[in-house]
């Protein structure tokens, strides 16, 4: 979770049955344990680790498990409601997504166009003469989807969060993070490698001379912009990054930038009041604007504007894209078929429009209901939990209780669509879709500015393998693809399903008590409703917490970041130990019934468990470890359940048991 929600950068987490999610009223599946591999000593590999020696990642993917599995489900199922739409194109809704989807899938055309659809937007680069041009071209271009140094959007006010507020961030690396550009690691140094050559392929395909030499100033210009910027866990604070500044504000921080020009240039003109997220990354930009010279600027330019398009052009530069971000960055070896770059492109632009008819076709009225009654008995788990916390006083446990009784649930899809109607699309003019699509959402999102919060908004579409949880809105979020196997067995047993769909929920209420969410109250905003001794107390927990997933090696020596992490780590020891308070709650005081030789208790764990299967390729592996803030699944699983008594008491670990932890080291936060 980060201060400013973006769809989709949370974790992956979706009534069809498939071959691969083949399980019995249990709802496990023995056939994917290693049976030489005791729970005691490694719960992920007991259960996972048939799977893992006999699973190869596809060509295309640079991971694979239960969460890439569903989501290539659902891209399949998406494609069927495009093609719907292509071959009955009466309605205006249908023709916008047959024009976008058929302009994607004319690779011939996109071959004979080549540069040309690009021509307009190198040219204003070109025609740079000076600062003031250099600066409106920098607040313009990401209306136009080229990331800049600086990105101006609108989200929910922290401080007030019945508004909303522009807001500006530091962007505009190639690479990942700035770890690629500053680490002395080897696996670092390929990628800069390979990232210069990429460069120097943009620059040469786009007939500029001297390419070599122009690549490796670019890359020395990023490596300067990379010294600048806050770390992934700085940017985590939500204090640090609220800047609220008016226009003599954002002048004091950085003098050296003409802030009307670049406001100007945003099309944020008349706007008044900003979020500034990093202000001294600002005020070491503004150096940079006034110093770099206007030559390395423009190649810049120019590579972040080809490298944001490269894919959607000529088969050279759409090798070279794929190259790059596909093999180097996240080992792929295959490209992805060319109907499922088709049908992600069209997603993004009108995802809601094809939500709808998913909705109608895959998500029945009673996973609905099923979904609500187990959100509900989670909620009344982690209120329950609350009550028992012994390094919490009274005063802070009711202002936790209020904000979890103002948490807002939504499930399966939006009670209202958004209208694309003004989105112009054309099936022969594919780079002019896209352009065209993100100043689209880029105005639909400045025409908020001084309009109440809508709270009926969502930020995923109901066809997305994913969940989340909103601080400013105090929500959280299940899109209509969530409730399926490996997470949720409709006709099994209570115990699975609670281990793994349980325990999503529970992460996503969890995330609202989480280092960051825990500093928003019950009405979204940023504001301290803890007693000082009870907020040492939770620090305390939770720098247990990021030693443990320190001591993690995920690669030969790259291990965990616990202070990137903390957040979805504790979500993940937080929702476990929800999810089975709550599945004990629905016995109603019965015991457990034994299933393929596994009571309910140890069934619910081994639902968690298999739930997180998962392998990476070594490079997605390394861009995980650097800028995302969910640890390695395998950890996930193992770093959870180290810290369940429940765990403990049901499969009854003792001293010299690989997921042993003394009673008395276990970390219990809610």
């Amino acid at each position: 979770m980060r201060k400013t929600f973006q769809p989709g950068r949370l974790a992956l987490l979706l009534l069809l049955a498939l071959p691969a999610f083949a399980a019995g009223r249990a709802g496990i599946e023995p056939e994917h344990f290693d049976r030489s591999v005791r729970i005691q000593d490694n719960l992920y590999q007991a259960v996972n680790g048939n799977w893992l020696k006999h699973t190869d990642i596809p060509a295309d993917q640079s991971e694979w498990g239960g969460f890439t599995e569903l989501h290539e489900l659902s891209q399949k199922r998406v494609r069927e409601l495009i093609e719907a739409a292509v071959a009955a194109p009466d309605a205006p809704e249908s023709q916008q997504i047959g024009a976008l989807y058929r302009s994607y899938l004319d690779e011939d055309m996109a071959n004979r166009l080549g540069l040309a659809p690009l021509k307009p937007l190198l040219a204003e680069i070109e025609a740079v003469a000076d600062r003031r041009a250099l600066t409106r071209l920098l607040g313009n271009l990401p209306s136009r989807s080229v990331v800049t140094p600086l990105q101006p959007h609108v989200g929910i006010d922290d401080k007030n969060a019945t508004r909303y507020l522009a807001a500006l961030n530091q962007g505009g690396l190639g690479m990942p993070d700035r770890d690629y550009y500053l680490k002395s690691d080897a696996r670092f140094k390929v990628v800069r490698k390979a990232y210069l050559s990429y460069l120097t392929t943009l620059l040469r395909e786009a007939g500029f001379a001297d390419a070599d030499r122009r690549a490796q100033a670019v890359l020395a210009f990023e490596t300067r912009l990379a010294r600048i910027q806050w770390d992934q866990v700085t940017l985590r604070d939500p204090h640090k990054t609220y800047n609220k500044l008016d226009r003599k504000g954002l002048a004091r921080v950085a003098p050296q930038l003409d802030w009307n020009t670049f406001l100007d240039g945003a099309e944020m003109g008349q706007v008044q009041e900003f979020d500034l997220g990093e202000p001294s990354y600002a005020r070491a930009l503004a150096r940079m604007v006034e110093q770099e010279p206007l030559e390395v600027w423009r190649d810049y330019l120019r590579t972040r504007t080809l490298d944001e398009f490269a894919g959607l052009l000529h088969q050279p530069l759409v090798q070279a894209h794929f190259d790059f971000h596909g093999k180097t960055l996240s080992g792929m070896t295959e490209m992805r078929p060319r109907w499922k770059r088709a049908v992600r492109f069209v997603e993004a632009l009108v995802g809601e429009s094809i939500g709808k008819h998913y909705v109608a076709k895959y998500f029945p009225a009673e996973s609905k209901a099923k979904m609500e009654a187990l959100v509900g008995n989670l909620l009344k788990a982690f209120d329950q939990s609350i009550d028992g916390l012994s390094w919490m006083s009274p005063v802070t446990k009711r202002q936790a209780k209020e904000k979890l009784q103002k948490y807002r649930v939504k499930i399966g899809y939006p009670s209202k669509w958004r209208d694309y109607s003004g989105l112009e699309a054309r099936p022969d003019d594919l780079v002019g879709n896209a352009i065209r699509g993100q100043q689209f959402h880029y105005r639909y999102d400045l025409a908020r500015l001084g309009q109440p919060v809508d709270r009926e908004e969502w930020g995923m579409t109901p066809q997305t393998v994913n969940a989340y949880y909103h601080p400013g809105l105090n929500e959280i979020v299940f899109p209509a693809a969530v409730l399926q196997p490996p997470f949720f067995y409709p006709e099994a047993d209570d115990a699975v399903n609670y281990g793994a769909i349980g325990a999503i929920i529970g992460h996503e209420i969890s995330h609202g008590f989480d280092d960051q969410g825990s500093q928003y109250d019950g009405d979204g905003n940023l504001r301290n409703w803890w007693q000082p001794a009870d907020r040492k107390g939770f620090e305390r927990l939770t720098s247990k917490l990021v030693q443990q997933y320190n001591r993690y090696e995920a690669l030969p020596k790259h291990f965990v970041n616990g202070r990137l992490t903390l957040g979805e780590n504790i979500a993940d020891l937080s929702g476990l130990q929800i999810a089975f308070k709550a599945y004990q709650l629905s016995l109603n005081g019965k015991p457990s019934e034994v299933l393929d030789g596994f009571s309910g208790e140890q069934r619910f764990f081994i639902g968690f468990g298999q739930a997180w299967r998962s392998k990476a390729r070594e490079p997605a592996m390394l861009q995980q470890l650097v800028a995302d803030p969910h640890s390695p699944e395998a950890f996930r699983a193992i770093g959870s359940a180290m810290n369940s008594d429940a765990f403990h008491q049901t499969f009854g670990t003792k001293p010299g048991d690989g997921m042993y932890k003394p009673e008395s080291q276990r970390i219990r936060i809610w």
